[in-house]
C-alpha cells in the first residue's frame, strides 16, 4: 500500500494547484483551508546555519541556489520519492517534463522565483513544489523556508527583515507543522534564531526536532555533547548532529557519496561522538523524520478526512444560495431573469399576506394612523360658535333664511368632510412607503438575487414605477370617496336630529336695535352640534371605505400586477441587454469563483484519500 507520505504530497500538490498554501490572501481568508490541516516538516535555520547543505545531504544531490544574502526568497516544497530508476527532479508547475541534470534544477528554482516575486529580491508565500526521485532517498516531504536574518542585503528592502520572520512565524506556528531547527554548533546556542522561533511557538518542544551542523568546526577541546545528549537544550525529540560537506567540497562539486561517507567516519572515529554515532548523521536524520512524519500523517487522517467532508458539505451550500451559473444563450438568460423575479415576487406577496413580517404594518395604519389622524382634524375650532355664525351669515347672504339655514348648513358640512382629504391622501402615502419598504426587503432576502445588482436595480425601478401609479389611483379614488360626501348629503340623518326653530318674529310696535344678531347663541350650538353629529357619521363611513378603496388600489394591484411591465420589457429585451441585466456584483463573482475553486480542492482531496484508503484506517 502506498505511503501515507505520497498522499500528503500530492495533496498538497493540489492545494498549490488550486491556491490554498496557507494563510492565503485577503479573499480567500474566509475560506477553509486543507494546507494547515497537512502534516509537514519545515527546515528552519539562519542563514549560514547550514540549511541548505542539510537538505542537500538529504537528497544526495548539489541542487540548491547559492549565494551571498537571501537565496530562498519562497517557500520549497521539497517531495522525495523512494524508487527505482533513474534519478530526476520535477516541478509541479512543469509537470511531465523531468530533469536529469540538477544544476537545472538549481537554474529553474531561482527562475520560478522570479517570476512570482520578480528580481527586486522579493519574497513570496507561494511555494514551488520540487519532487525527486531517486532509489537514494527515503519517502519524506521537507519546506525549506527562507532563511532567517537580521539585515538586507543590497536591492532589498529593509522590511524583508521583518518580512521574512512574519512568514517563517506563520508557516511554524500552525501545530500541523514539524520543526526541524537547523543550528551550527560553531556558535553560541543561546544565539540561534530557529531555536529562537522554535521555542516560542513551540515552547513544549513537542514538534521539534534539533539538527547540529558543523559540529567538525568547533574550536579544539570543545564539543557539544551538552546539547546533543539533552542537558542544556532539552527537547521532546532528540538533538541530532550532523557534518556536511565544507565550502570548499561544496566549491569543487564534491561527491555526495564520499561525503555521507567522510560524516559517518566522523562520528563513528571521533572520542567524543562515537557512542553516538549511530544516532549521529543525515541518513539518521532523514529516516527519524520520515518515521516520524508517518505517524503524524496516521494520527491525523481520519480528522482531515472529516474536515474535508464537512467543509464540502457548507461549500456545497453557500454556492447552491448563489443559484445556478449564468446561461450562455439569450433564451437561458431570459428563463433565468423570470425565474428570479418570479422568486422575489413571492418573497414579496409572502410580506403580504403574513408569511414573512411587515404586512402588518398596513393593518396598523388603517386600526391606528388614520383614527388618530381623524381625531386630530380641528373640528372644534371649524365649529365654533364664532365660526358657525360666520359661515351661516355668509351663507345668507343680502337675504336671511326664512326657516332653517340650510345653505348655512351645506356650508358648513362641506367645509368640514373637506378636511378628511388630508388624512384619506395621508393613509394612501403610507401605505405607498410600507409596499417599497416590502419590495426593498423582497429583493434583499431572495438568495438569487444577489449576484446580480443590475437586475435588483432594475426590478426596483419597475416595482417603484408600478407603485407610483398604484398610489395616484389610490388618491384618486380616496379623494373622490370624501368629494362624493360632500356632493350629495344624507338627509335621512340630518332629518332626525332635533331642529330648533328661529325665535318668534317681534310683535308689531316692538323695536328692534338696527344691527341685533339674528342668531341666538342656542340657535348657533345647535346648528354645531348637528353639523359635529353628521360629519362624525361620515367619518365613521370613511374610516371603513377609505381602507378598502386603498386595499384595492394599492395593496391588491401590488399583488396582481406589480411586475407586469417588467415582464413585458425583459420580454421584448436583445441578448446584449440580458446580459447586462445578469452583470453579476464583482465582490459576488470572486466569492462564486473562490467557492468553487476551494470546492474543487476539497473534492479532489476527498478523492485522493479514497484512492488509497487511509479514511478508514
Amino acid at each position: 500500500m502506498e505511503s501515507v507520505i505520497g498522499l500528503v504530497n500530492r495533496l498538497q500538490q493540489v492545494c498549490t494547484a488550486l491556491g490554498d498554501h496557507g494563510g492565503g490572501d485577503e479573499t480567500d481568508s474566509a475560506l477553509p483551508t486543507l494546507w494547515e490541516q497537512l502534516p509537514s516538516v519545515a527546515v528552519v535555520g539562519g542563514q549560514s546555519s547550514g540549511k541548505s547543505s542539510v537538505l542537500e545531504s538529504i537528497v544526495g544531490k548539489d541542487f540548491l541556489p547559492r549565494g551571498s544574502g537571501i537565496v530562498t526568497r519562497r517557500p520549497l516544497v521539497l517531495q522525495l520519492h523512494k524508487q527505482d530508476g533513474p534519478e530526476y527532479a520535477e516541478f509541479m508547475h512543469a509537470q511531465g517534463k523531468k530533469i536529469t541534470d540538477f544544476n537545472l534544477v538549481r537554474k529553474e528554482i531561482a527562475d520560478e522565483t522570479d517570476r512570482i516575486t520578480g528580481k527586486t529580491k522579493g519574497i513570496s508565500s507561494v511555494p514551488i513544489h520540487l519532487s525527486i526521485y531517486s532509489p537514494n532517498v527515503i519517502d519524506l516531504t521537507l519546506v525549506d523556508l527562507p532563511g532567517l536574518t537580521k539585515i538586507a542585503v543590497d536591492g532589498q528592502h529593509e522590511s524583508i527583515v521583518a518580512e521574512i520572520e512574519s512568514m517563517v512565524r506563520n508557516f511554524v506556528d500552525n501545530p500541523n507543522c514539524i520543526i526541524l531547527a537547523i543550528s551550527p554548533a560553531n556558535q553560541d546556542l543561546a544565539t540561534s534564531d530557529a531555536m529562537k522561533l522554535a521555542r516560542e511557538v513551540d515552547p513544549s518542544g513537542d514538534r521539534t526536532w534539533g539538527v547540529l551542523t558543523k559540529l567538525d568546526l568547533m574550536d579544539k577541546g570543545t564539543n557539544a555533547l551538552d546539547i546533543l545528549e539533552g542537558r542544556t537544550f532539552k527537547l521532546k525529540k532528540p538533538w541530532i548532529g550532523v557534518v556536511n560537506r565544507s565550502q570548499a567540497d561544496i566549491n569543487r562539486a564534491a561527491d555526495m557519496t564520499s561525503a555521507r561517507r567522510r560524516e559517518r567516519e566522523f562520528f563513528q572515529t571521533s572520542p567524543d561522538y562515537a557512542h553516538l554515532a549511530s544516532r549521529m548523521g543525515t541518513e539518521y536524520l532523514a529516516k527519524m523524520v520520515s518515521k516520524h512524519l508517518e505517524e503524524v500523517i496516521k494520527s491525523r487522517i481520519p480528522g482531515i478526512t472529516a474536515l474535508v467532508n464537512n467543509n464540502i458539505d457548507e461549500l456545497e451550500k453557500e454556492l447552491m444560495a448563489f443559484g445556478r451559473p449564468i446561461g450562455d444563450d439569450a433564451g437561458a438568460q431570459l428563463y433565468q431573469v423570470l425565474e428570479m423575479s418570479r422568486a422575489f415576487y413571492d418573497t414579496f406577496q409572502d410580506h403580504l399576506d403574513g408569511r414573512r413580517a411587515g404586512g402588518d404594518r398596513i393593518t396598523s395604519v388603517f386600526e391606528d394612523k388614520l383614527p388618530a389622524a381623524l381625531k386630530k382634524l380641528p373640528f372644534d375650532k371649524y365649529l365654533s360658535l364664532q365660526n358657525v355664525r360666520k359661515i351661516v351669515a355668509e351663507a345668507d347672504g343680502y337675504q336671511p333664511h326664512l326657516i332653517a339655514p340650510e345653505n348655512g348648513y351645506r356650508r358648513l358640512i362641506e367645509g368640514a368632510l373637506l378636511m378628511f382629504k388630508g388624512p384619506a391622501e395621508a393613509v394612501v402615502d403610507e401605505v405607498h412607503f410600507i409596499l417599497r419598504d416590502l419590495v426593498k426587503a423582497g429583493i434583499g432576502e431572495t438568495p438569487q438575487l444577489l449576484r446580480f445588482p443590475t437586475l435588483q436595480a432594475q426590478l426596483l425601478a419597475a416595482a417603484s414605477a408600478a407603485l407610483e401609479v398604484f398610489r395616484e389611483e389610490s388618491r384618486r379614488t380616496a379623494v373622490t370617496m370624501v368629494e362624493m360626501e360632500t356632493s350629495f348629503l344624507t338627509v335621512d340623518f340630518i332629518r332626525r336630529l332635533p331642529q330648533m326653530d328661529d325665535a318668534p318674529p317681534p310683535k308689531r310696535g316692538d323695536f328692534v336695535p338696527q344691527g341685533a344678531d339674528r342668531y341666538t347663541e342656542i340657535h348657533l350650538r345647535r346648528i354645531g352640534s348637528n353639523v359635529s353629529q353628521y360629519v362624525t357619521f361620515v367619518m365613521e363611513a370613511l374610516r371603513n371605505s377609505i381602507p378598502k378603496a386603498v386595499v384595492h388600489c394599492q395593496v391588491r394591484e401590488a399583488k396582481r400586477t406589480l411586475l407586469d411591465a417588467f415582464y413585458t420589457q425583459v420580454g421584448n429585451e436583445e441578448g446584449k441587454q440580458l446580459s447586462k441585466l445578469l452583470d453579476e456584483d464583482p465582490a459576488l463573482m470572486a466569492r462564486r469563483q473562490a467557492l468553487s475553486k476551494r470546492l474543487e480542492l476539497l473534492r479532489r482531496a476527498r478523492s485522493e484519500i479514497d484512492s488509497v484508503g487511509w479514511a478508514n484506517r
